[in-house]
């Protein structure tokens, strides 16, 4: 196990299918007026992923409402869409949280995710893995605040130095998890790169492409 006791998991991205969460802010976007097709809404999507740099919801926002929006209100439309249907899991996920558990890893989440997103995961057999919640709309604390990271160790009992994040995300999961004290596992898919930088593949502690490799980047964190 090296040494690392608790390994954090993101959800979108990592757990499920992040499309969802692309699809419903393009179907907001629309609902309030924007006007762009779906090429230029990937390509703005695709460009928010290769920046690693702040909240894509405002990022997309501003790209096709201009300055003036009400982000809050997109956001409240948004959540209208934004769930994981089953079919929605990646089938790696159940398989690596096994051989975690069965390694003796203790295992928590740590989540940008509305506090309904527990139903999700109890219908796919996953909330029994996890034994520390840290969801955003639980705690009022959101990333990339380094704090619900401190708050996550703490209701997990782990020095921050023998805990791991594991995201899909620079900006919102290993920058903060760093921050606190984590060591840090960058998942590419979801809403990592397609192509990251050196510069962007320097910055956590291990880059993994498939989530079979988590074990041995595990191990070797010490």
């Amino acid at each position: 196990m090296g040494g690392i006791e608790v390994v954090f998991w993101d959800i979108g991205g990592v757990m499920y299918d992040d499309r969802v969460y692309a699809l419903a802010w393009r179907r907001a976007l629309r609902a309030v007026g924007a006007r762009f097709s779906d090429a230029e809404f990937e390509a703005a999507y695709t460009g928010c992923r290769a920046a690693q740099d702040g909240s894509f919801r405002r990022r997309l926002a501003e790209r096709f409402l201009g300055p003036e929006h009400d982000l809050l209100a997109l956001e409240r439309l948004a959540s209208r869409w934004w769930d994981y249907p089953p079919g929605a899991l990646a089938p790696d996920v159940v398989p690596v949280l096994t051989t975690l558990r069965d390694l003796g890893y203790r295992l928590g989440v740590i989540a940008n995710q509305p506090s309904d997103v527990r139903a999700a995961l109890r219908r796919d057999g996953l909330e029994p893995f996890f034994e520390t919640w840290a969801i955003s709309a639980d705690l009022g604390l959101h990333k990339p605040d380094p704090a619900l990271f401190v708050e996550a160790a703490r209701a997990a009992r782990v020095e921050a130095g023998r805990a791991a994040m594991v995201g899909d995300r620079l900006d919102y999961d290993i920058r903060p998890a760093a921050a606190a004290g984590m060591r840090t596992v960058w998942l590419l898919r979801g809403e990592a790169p397609d192509e990251p930088t050196p510069a962007q593949l320097a910055e956590p502690d291990r880059s993994i492409r498939e989530l079979r490799e988590l074990p041995e980047a595990l191990a070797s964190l010490r």
